[in-house]
């Protein structure tokens, strides 16, 4: 790739980045920020302005992906939290130590309302960040009371600008997503095309793969929320209908290419002895990718039809190269070839009516996607107050993280205070960013944040002996606030660099002795940080291990579900049932959860990682149990097949049995006795397919149904023996 390429690359990403809602959401932040203040100086009220301005920042951080109507609702009582907290924190006298556990209670109370869920969170982070900042402000002018209501203005003027804009570009957050949606699936598709060449790296490839799923599971989680909460709220309109069926097939693509497992090993063997077959049908899936990407790009009408052509060509080739080689390869190879060229042909159908479906077509009312239908696929957060007293004990991680929290910042606040530190804030404020739940993100959150501090402050010394000028601190100020936000999400190194510079240029602007801003900034950055990663070490920690086994159960009891859901379709056809698709999603969305938790643990010491291969196995059974679940359901609804046999429920049953039995087992309410008499009954029944068919006489008539009871026989075979596994590994605890 010439430099050229390169240059336009990054103009693009460029462009990008300046589109993206995370930059206008800075910008917007930005302006509530200084317009308050610059309006207090020119009034000659600069405390009412910087209220203003607190208000408006604290309450940012519930701003976030998802349905407008609940981003306003979390500004809202993010409002009316940091004014509660101000007032506290304003009449907070912590020079006398017996006011410390105060500090320590309203941490714990208001880091406890993340039991209610991410939004919740967010809100009590607002809630933090006014308690630690109550510590630097003092007013003089206006009275804390004053302060208080201030920044409850702009906390609603925030809110007014957030508003707004969301009337000027109401599609803004649901082109970006649906964006990165096509990006990220053309990516997963070309990851699987890579796979195929025997000379990859297929650890790495497929490490990657996985990444890739659950990331593509989260955004389309997000997707649904902005689709289906939006026309909930305002009601349907075309925009939205059209998207939400583009969403759909988006969904399908993942699905079908879920249902559809290559067998990698077995393909490198044969594309090691046939190279120019593998190039034909990687150049075959890179293509169906790079159209993916096309349409995510909104390339001209006209062009995508060109790229059909194309694809139909690629077509042709891979079939007339595989009819070629049939008599040189084995009978499994060409079946396996012959079935990827299928799937290939399923996503290409997809393709095609999402570019259909952006050329803006007339569609009945009736073939849109039920609202109600599609709200049981959204999560319902449970808001109970019940949850409070449920989580009041050291199982939940909750509690627990909040006591940690508790104690930390009575602990760093002391500390900082007794060694005389020049902000003792900063130590806090440190210390509620960094710290997590988890211990992984709680120590990249220590090293991002201790590199970007450092690196911010190299800067900023380079910066102040150029530029002695407060407008310019500033503006510089300004700008690095709104690019630290922008970018916050991205990459946490980058955005703490600027954070950084942003504190330094506006303390540049009250104190001449910057150089001392600086110094004092990275003490007490590194010394919050060590304390964070001291405390998520020491102070009862979340290892993975006490509680993966609850995320294994989960994903386990989705699986069930899945599959009753399957056999029950099997047996009745028809229309696919809503109950169906919500047990399908279920069942992807909890093994990413596993997935997520697992990579949780493999980031934790090596001593923390207890009972480490048994997990490895469990969750790795769990994924090919799903996998196997996906091919099955994507056989059966695609395919025309006869009703289930009372045989095939049996054996069903036996697997539906083995996966309750592993529930239990790590519940603790059962042992592993029962698994031989399950293996006894499935052989017995399996001998009995196995009879039936083969007494079926072969003719033009019956040799459908033969391969039908063939392959499901051949399926359930495997998901049995996986589920068997799952019992024995369950019961090795």
């Amino acid at each position: 790739m010439g430099l050229k390429q390169h240059l336009f690359d990054y103009s693009q990403s460029f462009i990008k980045y300046l589109k993206s809602t995370d930059f206008s959401k800075a910008i917007l932040l930005g302006i509530s920020v200084s317009i308050p203040i610059v309006l207090g100086i020119q009034l000659g009220h600069l405390e009412v302005g910087l209220s203003v301005a607190f208000g408006a920042m604290w309450c940012s951080p519930s701003n976030t992906n998802g349905s407008h109507r609940h981003n306003v609702i979390s500004i809202l009582w993010a409002t009316l939290l940091v004014m509660v907290i101000s007032l506290i924190g304003g009449y907070l006298n912590l020079r006398e130590w017996y006011m410390l556990p105060v500090l320590g209670i309203v941490t714990f109370s208001v880091a406890y309302l993340a039991i209610f869920g991410f939004r919740a969170s967010l809100i009590g982070f607002s809630g933090l960040l006014a308690l630690v900042l109550s510590f630097a402000y003092e007013a003089k002018e206006i009275e804390v009371y004053e302060h208080c209501l201030w920044i409850g203005v702009g906390g609603l003027w925030y809110l007014g600008l957030i508003i707004i804009w969301h009337h000027l570009n109401p599609r803004a957050q649901t082109e970006e997503t649906l964006s990165e949606i096509y990006q990220l699936t053309a990516s997963f598709l070309k990851t699987r095309g890579k796979l195929i060449d025997p000379k990859s790296n297929q650890l790495a490839l497929r490490s990657n793969l996985a990444k890739q799923q659950d990331k593509l599971i989260e955004l389309h989680g997000t997707l649904r929320d902005i689709l289906i909460k939006s026309r909930k709220d305002a009601g349907p309109s075309i925009y939205q209908n059209k998207r939400l069926l583009v969403f759909a097939q988006l969904v399908e693509i993942l699905e079908v290419a879920l249902a559809n497992p290559v067998e990698y090993d077995k393909m490198n063997v044969l594309f090691s002895q046939k190279p120019s077959l593998a190039s034909d049908f990687q150049g075959l899936i890179f293509e169906i990718a790079n159209q993916l990407q096309y349409v995510g790009n909104r390339t001209p009408k006209k062009a995508l039809d060109s790229k059909n052509k194309l694809l139909e060509e690629q077509f042709k080739k891979v079939r007339s190269a595989l009819e070629i080689l049939e008599s040189e390869i084995s009978v499994e190879h060409y079946l396996m070839l012959h079935n990827l060229i299928e799937y290939q042909e399923k996503q290409f159908e997809k393709l095609k009516k999402i570019k259909w479906l952006l050329e803006d077509p007339h569609i009945d009312e009736n073939d849109y996607i039920n609202t109600e239908t599609a709200l049981k696929f959204i999560p319902h957060q449970d808001y109970s107050p019940r949850l409070l007293i449920d989580n009041l004990n050291m199982r939940s991680h909750i509690f627990r993280h909040s006591l940690r929290l508790a104690v930390i910042m009575i602990l760093g606040f002391s500390i900082g205070s007794f060694l005389d530190f020049q902000n003792p804030y900063w130590i806090l404020l440190t210390i509620i960013v960094i710290m997590r739940p988890t211990y992984g993100l709680t120590k990249e959150r220590t090293k991002e944040r201790i590199i970007g501090t450092l690196i911010g402050s190299l800067i900023a010394v380079s910066v102040v002996f150029f530029i002695k000028s407060p407008y310019v601190f500033g503006i510089l100020g300004v700008v690095s606030l709104v690019l630290a936000f922008s970018i916050v999400q991205k990459n946490y190194r980058i955005a703490a660099t600027f954070i950084t510079l942003s504190v330094v240029f506006i303390y540049g602007i009250i104190r001449p002795d910057i150089l001392s801003v600086i110094q004092f900034r990275i003490l007490d950055t590194v010394f919050g940080a060590v304390l964070s990663f001291l405390a998520i070490y020491y102070l009862w920690p979340s290892w993975s291990f006490l509680k993966i086994e609850d995320a294994v159960i989960k994903s386990v009891s989705a699986n069930k579900d899945f599959l009753e859901q399957i056999i029950l379709f099997y047996d009745r056809k028809g229309e696919v049932p809503i109950e169906y698709k919500i047990a399908r999603k279920r069942a992807f969305d909890e093994n990413s959860n596993l997935s997520t938790a697992f990579q949780d643990m493999t980031q934790e010491p090596s001593s923390k990682q207890i009972d480490y291969e048994r997990t490895y196995e469990l969750v790795v059974h769990n994924h090919r149990i799903l996998t196997s679940l996906a091919s099955l359901s994507g056989y059966i609804q695609n395919q025309t097949t006869t009703s289930a046999s009372n045989e095939l429920k049996e054996v069903a049953n036996l697997i539906d049995n083995n996966l309750d039995h592993t529930i239990q087992i790590l519940k603790k309410n059962k042992n592993g006795s029962e698994t031989m008499d399950n293996e006894i009954k499935f052989k017995q029944l399996h001998r009995s397919l196995n009879n039936s068919i083969e007494a079926t006489p072969p003719n033009d008539r019956t040799r459908r149904r033969l391969q039908e009871a063939h392959l499901i026989l051949e399926q359930l075979h495997w998901l049995f023996s996986l589920s068997n596994k799952l019992v024995k590994l369950a019961s090795r605890a």
